[in-house]
């Protein structure tokens, strides 16, 4: 097995499909849509959808019932990002090598780019996933996740020594919402939508943690 073409494979799936799904570039109003495909096709690597279709697959599911669900968890780590890169938060004015969502388009229309594609995530949910039962499950782990993600940018940005007792215990307070949450959200929902046991999704959720706890320590070092 070779994961890294395995990755590849799959950015390139997730990325046809979002150019499938999302508005066009010319889709009024078209200052809004620009921005958001500026920060939605600027080189991320796919990590979360790529682990939501890899999830479902390992249940026995398909790439195609999971490809709407990968879109959903990508549209919300963008939205994510345009956000935390705004001045009144982390102030970053460059974001994967490239001038940050609000450098370009200005902090208003960074902040509507942002809220639209949390709006199209749970869209998204809404218009592909089936069975109703199945859509409700996902949608509600997905709004849990991006809660628990602003969580992790308030103990980050704003909290105040708010998160945990001591340095330690705040730090991963911060990336286990910060990061993790989504992270596990991203396997989560794969196992389901892969039609996976209670055991099977709760072991992929522990992967999940585990992999975010991960990928933010080595992020910070």
């Amino acid at each position: 097995f070779d994961l890294k073409k395995y990755a590849r494979r799959r950015a390139k799936q997730v990325d046809r499909a979002l150019g499938q799904h999302l508005p066009t570039a010319r889709t009024k109003p078209a200052t809004l849509h620009q921005a958001i495909r500026y920060s939605l096709f600027a080189g991320g690597k796919r990590i979360r959808p790529i682990l939501t279709l890899a999830a479902a697959e390992a249940c026995g599911g398909s790439v195609g019932d999971a490809m709407p669900l990968a879109c959903a968890v990508e549209c919300i780590h963008t939205y994510s990002l345009i956000h935390d890169d705004l001045p009144d938060m982390d102030d970053d004015e460059l974001r994967r090598g490239l001038p940050t969502n609000h450098m370009v388009f200005g902090p208003g229309m960074a902040i509507l780019a942002g809220d639209v594609l949390l709006g199209l995530a749970f869209e998204l949910l809404a218009s592909k996933v089936e069975p109703a039962s199945r859509c409700g499950r996902i949608t509600s782990e997905l709004a849990r996740a991006t809660n628990d993600m602003i969580a992790g940018q308030v103990y980050d940005t704003l909290g105040q020594g708010e998160g945990g007792a001591d340095d330690l215990e705040r730090l991963a307070t911060i990336h286990r919402h910060k990061t993790g949450a989504l992270i596990c959200c991203a396997c989560r929902m794969g196992g389901i939508a892969g039609d996976g046991s209670d055991q099977q999704i709760e072991a992929l959720g522990r992967f999940g943690e585990a992999i975010g706890l991960m990928f933010q320590i080595i992020d910070d070092l």
